[in-house]
C-alpha cells in the first residue's frame, strides 16, 4: 500500500471509529454526518468520499466480509461442489477477523453493541447481507452450470451456508471477545457441515 493509500485508510478508519463512539455515546439519531467529519476534522464533502451515508458506516463490516467471501470463492477449483467452497470463503471470513488488530476487534465489538440498541440497523443488516447473498448465488449457480434466476437451489446453497454466520455471529448474545467470536462461528459452519446427510454433494 502506497503513502497514498495508507493515507486515505487512515481517514476512513478514523471517520469510522469517531461514528461508532458518537453513535453509542450520544445516539444514532441524534448523531449528524457533520459531527462525524467534524470529529476527524475533515469536512462533509470529505466523509462522502468514504461512505455514502450514516447507514453505510454502520453496516461497513458486510462490506468487508462480501470482499474477501467473493474473492476465496472465485478462487476455489472449479470442481469444488458449491458448498464446500462457500464454507471455504466463510473460513477466509473467519481467519480475517482472526489475524484483526486489537483496533479492529473493538470496532467490531462496538459494531455488536450498536445493532443491539438500535433495531432499525438490524433490517438494514439483513437487507445488505440479501445483497450479498444474490451474489453468492450467481457464483454458486456458474460453478452449477445453471440461471441462478431460475434455480432455486443454488439459493437455498448460500442460505443455508449463510445461515452459519448469523448464528454463530448472534447466539449466544452477549459481548465478548474477537476471538470468542470466531470460536463461536467457527463451531457453527462445523455443525453446518456435519448435518449434511453423506452423499449430499452440494
Amino acid at each position: 500500500m502506497g503513502l497514498r493509500e495508507r493515507k486515505k485508510e487512515k481517514t476512513r478508519l478514523a471517520l469510522l471509529d469517531a461514528a461508532l463512539d458518537l453513535f453509542l455515546e450520544q445516539g444514532y439519531e441524534s448523531t449528524t454526518v457533520e459531527q462525524i467529519a467534524g470529529a476527524v476534522e475533515v469536512s462533509p464533502r470529505t466523509f462522502f468520499r468514504y461512505f455514502t451515508s450514516k447507514d453505510h458506516l454502520a453496516l461497513w463490516f458486510h462490506d468487508q466480509g462480501e470482499e474477501i467471501m467473493l474473492d476465496a470463492m472465485r478462487s476455489r477449483p472449479e470442481g469444488e461442489p458449491p458448498f464446500t467452497a462457500l464454507m471455504h470463503a466463510l473460513r477466509a471470513v473467519l481467519s480475517d477477523l482472526h489475524d484483526s488488530t486489537p483496533e479492529d476487534s473493538e470496532r467490531f465489538l462496538k459494531l455488536r453493541r450498536l445493532l443491539d440498541k438500535y433495531p432499525h440497523l438490524v433490517g438494514q443488516s439483513v437487507a445488505r447481507s440479501a445483497e450479498t447473498e444474490q451474489r453468492l448465488a450467481g457464483l454458486v449457480a456458474a460453478r452449477r452450470g445453471v440461471d441462478p434466476g431460475e434455480d432455486q437451489l443454488s439459493h437455498l446453497i448460500v442460505a443455508y451456508a449463510m445461515s452459519t454466520m448469523r448464528v454463530g455471529f448472534e447466539c449466544p448474545r452477549h459481548d465478548g471477545t474477537m476471538q470468542e467470536v470466531v470460536r463461536r462461528m467457527e463451531e457453527t459452519i462445523e455443525l453446518a457441515e456435519g448435518s449434511l446427510r453423506p452423499g449430499w454433494d452440494l
